[in-house]
């Protein structure tokens, strides 16, 4: 298997990326194809590094800050590069945690979408007290129809069944209320829709079911669903620090320090995002995997191997047969 990697994409570029690529690649046994430029990328490799590891030119890179419109310039840059080797053949899945748009971007122009969807979602993996709860759209598409997010619950259910091996996962529309007469006009419409449909659909959750476990996944147009997603990880933040802080001001507060330390460890990893590494972009004709523009080694690794998983797992294909599934059991319906 192959994944290639933009090298120059995300605020610590190409340093952590190459470092994290590598890891990945000895961690997850895949061979990784760091794009971009060579002479940037060479010196932060290892020595001895693997020949499971290689270089791909690409003599441009698009900033953090630029818009998405320079993927149609700027031919030449890393992660234009990285998703044609997928369209071609050359890799079986992309990883980029440079600018977000850029790389939605050339994953819609490149790879394409998958007939019979309309847009592509961001599907964040939350871990809930449960296990991991799979949230979608987290930001690509903030004005959704409702064929949007029936749509998004179908890819959702998809993922969460091949790749976090859930059966027949739970399926919930975010909502401001538990009701199905609550929410925007839009979330109505879908709640009838997927209460009608083949999925598990449980109905509706509240921002605050994001970690208790009440479904699998949980389905929101991507302006509500970023919102949730970033007020949830500046809460952890926020929370974690306060413990700390307030500990510190006592005298004696090294003692319950040193006994919470290990539970403040775990609590940590559990809840920071760079432990799933990156979000899969669904709905393309490929794998294309989005991590944070803040990631560093450990996240670019878990990145790789979010990829390998995606690929392993089939994703592509069986949205694929979802969705032909799902346009065959509405014509049959409709007659």
């Amino acid at each position: 298997m192959i994944i290639a990697v933009d090298a120059m994409g995300g605020d610590f570029a190409p340093a952590e990326i190459v470092k994290g690529a590598v890891q990945g690649s000895e961690l997850h046994k895949v061979d990784v194809v760091l794009v971009g430029d060579e002479d940037a990328i060479r010196p932060h490799l290892p020595p001895t590094t693997s020949s499971r590891v290689t270089v791909k030119r690409a003599a441009e890179t698009i900033r953090m800050d630029e818009n998405a419109s320079a993927v149609r310039t700027k031919r030449d840059a890393s992660v234009v590069v990285a998703a044609l080797l997928v369209k071609e053949g050359a890799a079986d899945a992309m990883v980029s945690v440079g600018n977000t748009a850029a790389a939605m971007a050339v994953g819609t122009l490149w790879l394409g979408r998958i007939r019979g969807i309309d847009r592509p979602a961001i599907a964040t993996v939350i871990p809930a007290r449960t296990g991991p709860t799979i949230l979608l759209d987290a930001g690509a598409v903030v004005d959704c129809e409702v064929e949007n997010l029936r749509q998004f619950a179908l890819m959702g259910s998809v993922y969460a069944e091949n790749v976090l091996a859930i059966e027949r996962p739970r399926v919930a529309l975010l909502s401001v209320g538990e009701e199905k007469s609550k929410g925007s006009e839009l979330i109505k419409a879908a709640h009838e829709i997927l209460a009608a449909g083949s999925l598990n659909f449980v109905g509706n959750v509240e921002g605050r079911d994001l970690f208790s476990g009440a479904a699998d996944v949980i389905v929101a147009d991507g302006f509500a669903g970023n919102v949730a997603l970033k007020t949830a990880e500046g809460l952890v933040e926020y929370v974690v620090q306060v413990i700390k802080d307030d500990l510190r001001s006592h005298p004696l507060a090294w003692i319950p320090i040193a006994l919470l330390t290990p539970a403040m460890s775990r609590l940590r990893t559990k809840l920071d995002y760079s432990e799933y590494g990156g979000a899969p972009l669904l709905g393309l004709n490929g794998v294309c995997i989005i991590g944070h523009g803040r990631s560093k080694a450990r996240a670019v690794a878990n990145a790789v191997r979010a990829a390998k998983e995606a690929v392993t797992g089939g994703v592509v294909a069986a949205i694929k047969e979802a969705v032909t599934g799902a346009t065959a059991g509405a014509g049959a319906r409709s007659k």
